[in-house]
C-alpha cells in the first residue's frame, strides 16, 4: 500500500511520467485552461499569503517578437513554435494588497512599505514558489510546460514591464506536447542524499 493518497495516475501525471517539454503540437492553449490552471494554484502557500506572482501571456504575432528577441539562443526556436508563453514575474509591491490579503495583521503593509530590499527579497521567494505552483498546475490541466531561465532578463524587464514593479523570474512555454519533445530523464538524487535528521 502506497504513503501517499494521491492516486497512481495523478502521481505520473503530475511528477514520476511529467517531463519538461522542448516541442509542441500547433493545438491553442485556451483561455479557460488558463484560468483554469490559475484557479487551481492560486490556493498554493506564500509567506504571509503575499502572492507577488504576476503571469503575462504571449501568444503569436508582435509581442511573441519582441519576447525571442530576449531568448538566448538554445531557447528562442522552442519559445517560437509553443502555441502560448508564460513570463512569470514577481511584483515588488504585493504589500499594496496585504490589508486584503493578509487583514489579521493589520500592521503586514506598513511593515514593509518602507523596505525596498525586503520587498524584493519576499517578492521572489514566495513568486519561485508560486511558479513551482503554476508548472504543476499546467501539468494538471493535461498539457506541458517548458520552464526557461536562459533570457535576458534586463531586456525582458524592458520590453514588457517598464514603469512598473514586475521583475522577470521565468519564461515558461505551455502546449500539448509534440512527437519527441523530451530529452532523456536526466538521474535525481537518492534520499539519503537529501534527507536527514537533525
Amino acid at each position: 500500500m502506497s504513503n501517499l493518497v494521491l492516486s497512481p495516475e495523478a502521481q505520473a501525471l503530475l511528477f514520476t511520467e511529467a517531463r519538461t517539454a522542448n516541442a509542441f503540437t500547433a493545438e491553442p492553449v485556451t483561455d479557460e485552461q488558463v484560468a483554469a490552471i490559475y484557479e487551481l494554484v492560486k490556493f498554493g502557500p506564500t509567506a504571509m499569503n503575499t502572492q507577488p506572482l504576476r503571469v503575462t501571456l504571449v501568444r503569436e504575432g508582435e509581442a511573441r517578437e519582441r519576447l525571442l528577441k530576449h531568448m538566448s539562443d538554445g531557447n528562442r526556436d522552442k519559445t517560437a513554435s509553443a502555441p502560448l508563453v508564460a513570463i512569470l514575474a514577481a511584483d515588488t509591491d504585493f504589500h499594496e494588497h496585504l490589508p486584503r490579503t493578509f487583514p489579521h495583521f493589520p500592521g503586514a503593509r506598513d511593515m514593509f512599505a518602507g523596505d525596498a530590499a525586503s520587498r524584493a527579497q519576499a517578492a521572489t521567494f514566495n513568486a519561485a514558489l508560486q511558479a513551482g505552483y503554476f508548472l504543476v498546475g499546467i501539468r494538471a490541466a493535461g498539457l506541458a510546460a517548458g520552464p526557461m531561465g536562459g533570457y535576458d532578463a534586463e531586456g525582458l524587464e524592458r520590453e514588457f514591464f517598464e514603469g512598473t514593479t514586475l521583475k522577470p523570474i521565468m519564461v515558461v512555454n505551455i502546449g500539448r506536447p509534440a512527437e519527441n519533445a523530451w530529452f532523456d530523464r536526466l538521474p535525481r538524487l537518492e534520499l539519503d542524499e537529501v534527507v536527514r535528521e537533525a
